[in-house]
């Protein structure tokens, strides 16, 4: 990889964001499973975020954080419906349907989504690493697919549900970038959780109604995923993409699934078939393909982006150059 330039070093503290994103995430695919016993995909969601909006909100008020600045607002409405709205429903939905490791391996792919996506909406260019990873991890998840078609048809539509999670997940992603040049970390998530609530509430009475025959801990788990994965973790996050690159973030992604795949055997008792894996490990290697960095005298057009200088927890980011707006990052759940 090459170096950053001087002056642009690694932030240890967007480093111990971004670990702790990961670990938090990871564990939110084990209570998904378990939580989606009881509450519907709709009501888990809704759930998790009245929960994640109520620490986020008390945090606010005990830090004084005002309103973002206009210019945040398109960034943090399109996030809050695709990736605390939309993202949410349909991985609850698909963990239903496949265990959390092959949810989370299919939806590791969402960090070649944001390089295609960037590359499309911020005219960033399609490079050719971009187009092979794309070709590899489609062939990962095609297999991962068809492992899942002997289990019956509900699996296969898990395996799909789960890559509609990694294209709102990537979107959310894309779309956050420009906002928390213009907000907070913990604005940009707040009210990005309050607008992914808010566009849950058709599904209150489903919550009402999952929650009197749920048993606690199911709940327990549904109140985890609000106030750790979702209000805790996402502002982590989006501390951390303020202040680091893309590239960097996405280095984190490799850790997700296997923390997943070992947490649902040691909590859950169950792995993915050896098929599954292999295909997984497919998309995986897509998105390394599609991230890697160029080799030495290569053009620095192609070169990772670089890092943001690292301001106050409270300060709005500075503004970072059109490198730095690519998004990337672990598969949030």
């Amino acid at each position: 990889m090459t170096p950053p330039p001087a002056g642009r070093r690694p932030n240890p503290l967007a480093t111990t964001a971004a670990s702790a994103t990961v670990l938090l995430w990871a564990s939110a695919f084990i209570s998904i499973r378990s939580a989606g016993e009881a509450y519907s995909p709709g009501a888990l969601a809704l759930g998790r975020l009245l929960a994640g909006a109520l620490v986020l909100g008390a945090i606010c008020l005990v830090r004084r954080e005002g309103l973002p600045a206009r210019a945040a607002w398109p960034g943090i409405v399109v996030s809050g419906l695709l990736w605390f709205g939309l993202y949410m429903v349909v991985l609850n939905w698909g963990e239903q349907k496949v265990d959390a490791g092959t949810a989370a391996l299919v939806v590791n792919i969402g960090p070649l989504i944001m390089a295609l996506l960037a590359g499309w909406l911020l005219k960033e260019g399609l490079p050719s690493r971009l187009l092979a990873g794309m070709a590899v991890s489609f062939v990962g998840a095609a297999v991962v697919g068809l492992s899942m078609s002997g289990e019956g048809s509900a699996s296969v539509l898990g395996v799909l549900l789960c890559l509609l999670a990694a294209v709102a997940y990537a979107g959310g992603v894309v779309a956050q970038k420009p906002a928390l040049r213009h907000g907070s970390a913990l604005q940009v998530t707040t009210y990005g959780c309050v607008i992914g609530a808010v566009a849950c509430l058709p599904f209150a009475g489903q919550l009402a109604s999952d929650a009197r025959d749920a048993p606690l801990s199911a709940t327990l788990n549904m109140l985890y995923l609000g106030v750790f994965p979702t209000a805790l973790a996402f502002t982590t996050w989006a501390f951390a993409l303020a202040r680091t690159t893309a590239g960097r973030m996405g280095a984190t992604t490799y850790a997700v699934p296997a923390l997943v795949v070992l947490m649902s055997w040691v909590v859950l008792d169950e792995v993915p078939g050896w098929i599954t894996l292999v295909g997984g490990l497919v998309c995986l290697a897509g998105v390394a393909v599609s991230r890697s960095g160029p080799r030495p005298g290569v053009a620095a057009t192609t070169a990772p982006v670089t890092e943001a200088p690292a301001p106050a927890v409270a300060a709005a980011p500075e503004p970072q150059s059109d490198k730095d707006r690519r998004g990337a990052g672990p598969p949030s759940p």
